[in-house]
């Protein structure tokens, strides 16, 4: 079954609405010496978790890069964008919540512009095969000691990264939490990904994936071949109270961020309120000033004509902090509202419809992750042995 033509899809709507500063290339960088693949058989793969609507830290570090990458990538190139909903379950999730947040996700993809027609988009939970390989990597290419030099489950429990797993003292994290690294590997490898953007932070959990790539390579035939990192331009966006940790929709304060569906006034009371310091003067220091500077990345980000945060500190000066926050509103409300605007449409469709316009974006996507899935594993299954 193809998907639905619903008026919102024809002309399609979602292309040609991203903030006038998305609209330029982007320039990845490489961070592994992997062999390059040819043009013709490149995939990119990336993933992000079903928290519901993000926030503009999501949108700057992964998103529009999405987006920048579905534009300029050749026709042969294969992406595959995935809501990673077996991820969210580390810990325990409200179903009717999770279900939601899952919608007003994809919701989001579409409304940033991910074009489901070029791009496969799809729920992990649609696709077994990822659970299958995760199974098999856990148990053949896998080690305990490979699992606890992983910082990020660490960083989750609130323990040191330099501390012993073996100690009891350390604390008792989930297995989920502390194996989903090799989940992420199989979410990579089961698509034959060439291509994984990733921020700073996930550089380590890439690594991994290629250690596992070469442990399995070894103990089987060659199936697998290791996936590049692109190292994500964006750089991290920081709370707006707490300059110094990063912008996350876990913090109990909605004043800490912005979502990328929040109207003008409530972008405008974030600003207004946000953390910085006692200098009524504007600059660009991101150790000495970091509440200030986090102000002018967002102005930078959002500003049509793509200045550094250094040049729009020069251009301000003489400015007192407060011109500055309604500058960065003003430059933050412009840029997003035609994600806003779309994304509303998208909803307002899917309701109109009663839910089968993003069921049916889910389902096509499913179907086309599903039959990808499968062609890595009927290779996979020939070489550990299942008999077929």
């Amino acid at each position: 079954m193809s998907l639905p033509r619903h008026r919102l899809l024809s002309p399609h709507p979602l292309k040609n609405v991203l903030p006038k500063s998305s609209c330029l290339p982007i320039s990845f960088r490489r961070l592994n010496s992997a062999s390059p693949q040819t043009h013709e058989n490149q995939v990119i793969f990336s993933g992000i978790q079903p928290t519901g609507v993000p926030h503009i830290g999501n949108y700057l570090g992964a998103l529009q890069q999405w987006v920048n990458l579905q534009s300029t990538a050749r026709p042969s190139t294969k992406l595959l964008f995935s809501i990673v909903d077996w991820h969210a379950i580390t810990k325990a999730q409200d179903p009717a919540l999770l279900a939601r947040r899952s919608r007003e996700t994809l919701a989001t993809l579409l409304a940033v512009g991910i074009d489901p027609e070029r791009s496969v988009v799809f729920l992990q939970s649609s696709v077994p095969q990822h659970l299958e390989l995760y199974w098999q990597l856990l148990c053949t290419a896998t080690t305990w000691g490979g699992l606890s030099r992983m910082t990020s489950w660490k960083s989750k429990i609130g323990i040191p990264a330099d501390s012993d797993p073996l100690d009891p003292i350390s604390g008792k994290p989930p297995m989920g939490l502390f194996n989903y690294p090799v989940l992420q590997a199989a979410d990579i490898l089961i698509h034959r990904a060439t291509h994984v953007p990733v921020g700073d932070d996930q550089s380590q959990h890439l690594e991994l994936t290629r250690q596992l790539t070469t442990s399995f390579n070894h103990i089987y035939a060659t199936t697998f071949t290791p996936p590049q990192t692109l190292l994500s331009p964006a750089k991290r966006i920081m709370s707006l109270t707490t300059p110094l940790s990063k912008m996350s929709k876990s913090d109990h304060n909605p004043l800490s961020r912005i979502l990328i569906t929040s109207p003008p006034a409530a972008i405008t009371l974030a600003l207004k309120a946000a953390l910085t310091d006692s200098l009524n003067t504007i600059t660009y220091s991101p150790l000495e000033r970091p509440g200030v500077s986090n102000l002018l990345d967002l102005y930078s980000y959002f500003d049509p004509q793509q200045r550094t945060p250094a040049a729009l500190a020069a251009s301000c000066r003489g400015m007192g902090l407060g011109a500055l926050k309604a500058l960065v509103a003003e430059a933050v409300v412009e840029g997003l509202a035609p994600v806003r605007e779309t994304y509303e449409r998208v909803v307002g469709e899917d309701e109109s419809s009663g839910g089968a316009f993003l069921r049916g974006v889910r389902e096509r996507g499913g179907r086309r992750a599903r039959d990808s899935a499968e062609e890595t594993m009927v290779g996979v299954r020939r070489a550990m042995g299942f008999w077929r």
